[in-house]
């Protein structure tokens, strides 16, 4: 009893720590995003302020018990998926419960919280949910393509889906990194990423300059606080997955911050520059590229082995 005690206390200092980066990552992004427009951008505890600021209010209204369960499922999927990832590479204090789950059970985890939610908005009531969700899951769908596919390359190029095991394989210099050492499943995950991150120009699940711009015009209060809380662990957590699957991991926290926020840097600098596409541009574009770069991938991933 004393030993999983010791392991949930060192899991919940996880969960805070990667919070935190998150909200900071956020916050940069914003910065990043206003000074592309010459504006001056939000201070960085802006994140902090909004989250105090919901988490003081509370809701009289009654939608159904699954539309106030669509945040719940949102940040069960973020949450989870970061319970079952080796945050900090051969550090039993910060490895989690990675070695009970593997890759598969994290993809689950990935989609887990988007499908709550798609369910959580059908029961809103709103006329236009329909068109939130219809968005939301066409983005998912076409994104997971090659998303799946470039993680189906890595599982095959090392014979195991055990993501320790992954990471292990990778040691021993920067060269043996599957970035290196595959470059087209690296490519086809970042096109899955992309649209996984929903930032411009596949933005248009929460389309920022539209009114109403989605989830926080019908979630107020706590369940926004809720949403807040999973728009700073999920991407984290996802950062964390490819630094793990692509960049051999980190043996500590200065090299965690430093692969993650230039792989995020990438992101928040495509979503500034390009501009939005609609829907189906959106899936247009994701079965014509990176469906061919990701078919591409599996065949050639077997003579990398």
């Amino acid at each position: 009893m004393i030993e999983i005690g010791v392991k949930i206390g060192w899991v919940a200092l996880t969960i805070f720590i990667v919070l935190n980066y998150g909200l900071l990552l956020r916050a940069l992004m914003m910065k990043l995003v206003a000074r592309v427009g010459r504006r001056i951008g939000v201070p960085f505890y802006q994140m902090y302020i909004n989250l105090f600021k919901a988490y003081a209010l509370r809701t009289h209204i009654f939608h159904g018990v699954m539309y106030y369960l669509g945040p719940v499922f949102r940040l069960t999927g973020g949450v989870g998926m970061l319970l079952f990832l080796p945050v900090i590479y051969n550090d039993a204090r910060f490895s989690n419960f990675s070695h009970a789950g593997d890759l598969i059970l994290v993809m689950y985890f990935m989609f887990f919280g988007t499908l709550g939610m798609a369910l959580g908005a059908g029961e809103g009531g709103h006329p236009n949910a329909a068109i939130g969700v219809t968005r939301g899951l066409s983005m998912m769908s076409v994104s997971e393509i090659p998303l799946t596919m470039s993680l189906i390359a890595v599982a095959i190029q090392y014979g195991t889906l055990d993501i320790n095991k992954i990471i292990a394989a990778q040691q021993g210099g920067f060269l043996n990194w599957l970035m290196f050492t595959n470059p087209l499943a690296f490519i086809t995950g970042i096109f899955g990423l992309l649209g996984s991150f929903g930032y411009g120009p596949f933005s248009i699940i929460i389309a920022p300059q539209e009114t109403p711009i989605g989830p926080p015009t019908e979630y107020e209060g706590n369940y926004m606080g809720v949403l807040e809380l999973n728009r700073s662990i999920f991407p984290s957590a996802k950062l964390i997955l490819f630094m793990n699957l692509f960049l051999g991991g980190a043996s500590s926290w200065p090299e965690l911050v430093v692969k993650t926020f230039f792989f995020y840097l990438f992101f928040v600098i495509v979503g500034a520059v390009f501009p939005r596409y609609r829907t189906e541009q959106a899936v247009r574009w994701f079965i014509k590229i990176p469906l061919a770069v990701g078919i591409i991938t599996l065949i050639l991933t077997p003579l990398v082995k």
